[in-house]
């Protein structure tokens, strides 16, 4: 079933002009190398390939509103014609500390930045010092020079914001006005982009745009691509678009980098989405909530990262044993404990796999991209009904704050599926026994029905049992559900084979890791496996994945290698692990580096 093109079409006008942030830090940038915009020649293995693709940096001071700028200048990318990622890098600072936005485009779609830049805007002297690499002279750099000084072409935004009366913020239209010119871009392009994606005092950002476009030059001309537009979306507005076409009815949230975002953006469309979004005072109230929305019959969700998952774990134990069920977004970032709040990680699956005490099925998803995401978000909303268990979300910053592009139309999702319902005779037993471990759910208010639900051993009619044949019965009834998950995710596409489809030699990974390593895989000949559900683990699916390998190497952003010790328990030994985990994800030139070290 096709999603519904009313999403994306609000969300493309409204929605992607207000993107705060797009990903974790590429340290990598700091002194990058540059190549041409136009064509491209991939070097970093034995395979060479041409590609279109055009990389521009812009960076500032936070507060300078570098996000919403970078997101500008995807959007112009997006109406050539290119396939957009945009990773957004920024210190833990409400004001001060360097920003930075790497926008990459490319005739074909892609899900990493790379180290090369086209194009630096910089809007004051520390973007210029973090990321010119003076020994490569074919970077086009566009300059505020009333706070910088470089080779390239040099605007003074303050003249600019001065004559027209504007104020500061908008010094981001102008340099983007400049970059532009520089590169080729027609003015008609850019108006259009403006009025349709910058939200308020439109006229008076175009002519501070136009100022600077009639100063500049053509530095490096950016050929369009034949590709038509398409809607740009971070990883969270994917998930909480996932949600809600998986029947979403109510999100609960404290704000936590990187899931706040999400909870920004479903209050901000509540009333188009027609959902109830709420923001209690802690996370112990968020999971509690939520869980009486779905006692009440509310399909409901909860996001968080994982200190506060961390105060979620008991309430997530009372889902498991009255049987509620609930959708979690676990967004990753740098731990333990407060660690680097807005870089990113991959160190939560061990902890999100095992959370909670006593022993109770759970679905745990981890999409690779933008896309993914909205597709498994909506089937873990509809899986957590079926099954009447928690179902996990788990992305990281990388993925929940970066944008991508988004095919809605070849986005095909499963049609919501209404949970067993009661018959309506009575007595109603909550807790019924049945061969799939599923009972018949009716909700408070129906009629001759008593809805009693109990965090203890419980007997069938939800009443407290401690009676031994009564306890075992019950779990086991829970267990059961295992294997009708096992069977439903049957239907569904779990483990994604990547790169060279054939290669002996295999990079196995997971989560936003995904578009590094099928760009890296591709280059040196490599099969890459991304396996999308991670519990039930798909083990049968990821060995038929992986038959003909010689080699396995395990590729995470975490310090222990979490996804293989998973692998490991099902008899898939990776033979190398290559691993990152100081909060900034791979960059493909770093990825190639380090792969070239392991592959036999």
């Amino acid at each position: 079933m096709k999603i519904d093109a009313g999403l994306f079409e609000y969300n493309d006008r409204k929605v992607t002009s207000e993107i705060r942030s797009c990903g974790g830090g590429y340290g990598g940038w700091h002194h990058a190398n540059v190549y041409t915009c136009t064509c491209i020649t991939v070097s970093c293995g034995a395979r060479m390939t041409e590609i279109k693709e055009v990389s521009v940096l812009i960076g500032g001071r936070a507060g300078d509103g570098i996000n919403s700028a970078g997101a500008l200048v995807a959007q112009l990318l997006n109406h050539l014609g290119y396939r957009i990622y945009l990773y957004f890098d920024y210190p833990s600072l409400i004001r001060g500390g360097h920003n930075f936005a790497i926008i990459r485009g490319s005739e074909h779609e892609v899900g990493t930045c790379r180290e090369k830049l086209d194009f630096i805007l910089a809007l004051n002297q520390e973007t210029v010092d973090r990321h010119r690499d003076p020994g490569h002279a074919g970077t086009a750099v566009i300059f505020n020079a009333d706070l910088a000084r470089s080779d390239g072409q040099g605007i003074s935004l303050q003249d600019i914001l001065t004559s027209e009366k504007a104020p500061g913020i908008m010094g981001n239209s102008a340099i983007i006005g400049g970059f532009a010119k520089a590169a080729g871009i027609e003015w008609e392009t850019v108006e259009t982009v403006f009025r349709r994606h910058v939200p308020k005092g439109i006229d008076l950002n175009l002519k501070v745009a136009r100022r600077a476009y009639d100063q500049l030059a053509v530095a490096r001309r950016i050929e369009p691509c034949s590709n038509p537009p398409l809607p740009l979306l971070n990883g969270n507005e994917a998930i909480g678009l996932g949600l809600v076409r998986g029947g979403l009815e109510a999100y609960v949230s404290y704000p936590m980098t990187p899931s706040s975002s999400l909870l920004h953006f479903l209050a901000g469309e509540k009333e188009k989405l027609g959902i109830t979004v709420v923001h209690p005072e802690n996370e112990i109230a968020v999971i509690l909530m939520a869980l009486g929305f779905a006692y009440g019959g509310k399909r409901a969700a909860v996001g968080t990262s994982g200190g506060g998952f961390c105060l979620m774990t008991e309430g997530l134990s009372l889902a498991g044993m009255a049987e509620i069920p609930l959708v979690l977004v676990v967004s990753q970032r740098t731990g333990p404990s407060t660690g680097l709040p807005t870089y990113t990680g991959q160190s939560e699956l061990q902890f999100v796999l095992h959370a909670g005490q006593g022993e109770y099925p759970r679905l745990v998803v981890a999409p690779g991209d933008a896309q993914e995401a909205l597709l498994w978000s909506a089937i873990a909303m509809d899986i957590a009904w079926k099954y009447q268990v928690p179902a996990f979300i788990l992305p990281d910053k990388t993925l929940s704050e970066g944008t991508y592009s988004v095919d809605a139309a070849g986005t095909s999702l499963p049609s919501t599926q209404a949970p067993p319902a009661w018959d309506g005779k009575p007595p109603y037993l909550r807790y019924a026994d049945s061969p799939s471990g599923v009972s018949p759910l009716a909700f408070p208010g129906a009629k001759d029905a008593v809805v009693k639900v109990n965090s203890y051993a419980h007997d069938a009619s939800g009443y407290t049992t401690e009676e031994a044949e009564m306890v075992t019965l019950m779990a086991d009834k829970r267990l059961r559900k295992q294997e009708g998950l096992i069977t439903g995710l049957n239907g569904y596409h779990q483990v994604n084979v990547l790169g060279l489809a054939e290669a002996p030699v295999a990079i196995l990974c997971w989560g936003s890791t995904k578009g590094v390593c099928s760009e890296a895989g591709t280059t040196l000949g490599l099969r890459v496996v991304q396996p999308v559900v991670l519990a039930p683990f798909p083990v049968t699916r990821l060995k038929e994945a992986l038959a003909g390998t010689t080699t396995i190497i395990c590729v995470e952003e975490n310090a222990t290698a979490q996804l293989a010790a998973l692998a490991q328990q099902h008899g898939i030994i990776p033979d190398a692990k290559v691993l990152r985990y100081d909060g900034r994800p791979f960059t493909y030139e770093s990825l190639c580096a380090r792969l070239k070290e392991v592959v036999p």
